[in-house]
């Protein structure tokens, strides 16, 4: 209930600069690529390539759509975070605990994170930027890249066509 409020704040909020842009001014995905910006140290533009080369991560979970068992291989969100500069771990705290992350894709839709729920040191969310399902890439549909939320009892925070990552704070 606290993060559906934290989310309809943020939403809201003037300092939501990302959600008052339109598709067409979000980040270009006619290469199939991935941006990781906003309030980090390292903005990042990812291929499907540069995804591969990062410390890979399997999940095994039950779609809740379709009620089948499903395999996702990707990178951990929380690897990417790392990688773009944002707090972790003993520096997770203070003013840093307001911070969150908005992933985004190509049809425009759009969920939040807070950073905190992220971070494995306060919560294992094991939340993923998939590329492959049970050995396969990712359909059109779905892919390139596929945001996977596995311990969420619903996949509202699934997002397919996953083509940014914006990290904000709240009041900012």
């Amino acid at each position: 209930m606290l993060l559906v409020a934290f989310a309809a704040l943020v939403l809201s909020s003037p300092a939501f600069v990302f959600s008052q842009q339109k598709p067409s001014q979000s980040a270009d995905t006619s290469s199939g690529g991935l941006k990781v910006g906003g309030a980090v140290v390292t903005p990042l533009d990812l291929s499907a390539a540069d995804l591969k080369g990062l410390p890979r991560k399997t999940m095994k979970t039950v779609n809740p759509h379709s009620q089948k068992d499903e395999s996702y291989e990707g990178v951990a969100l929380r690897e990417l975070l790392h990688r773009a500069g944002t707090p972790e771990g003993e520096n997770l705290r203070g003013a840093a605990m307001t911070t969150y992350v908005v992933a985004e894709g190509a049809d425009g839709y759009r969920v939040v994170f807070s950073l905190a729920e992220l971070d494995p040191g306060i919560l294992d969310s094991e939340v993923i930027v998939a590329d492959t399902l049970d050995g396969a890439p990712l359909d059109a549909k779905h892919g390139p890249f596929q945001l996977v939320a596995p311990h969420d009892k619903r996949a509202a925070r699934w997002v397919r066509m996953l083509k940014a990552i914006t990290v904000a704070q709240a009041g900012k």
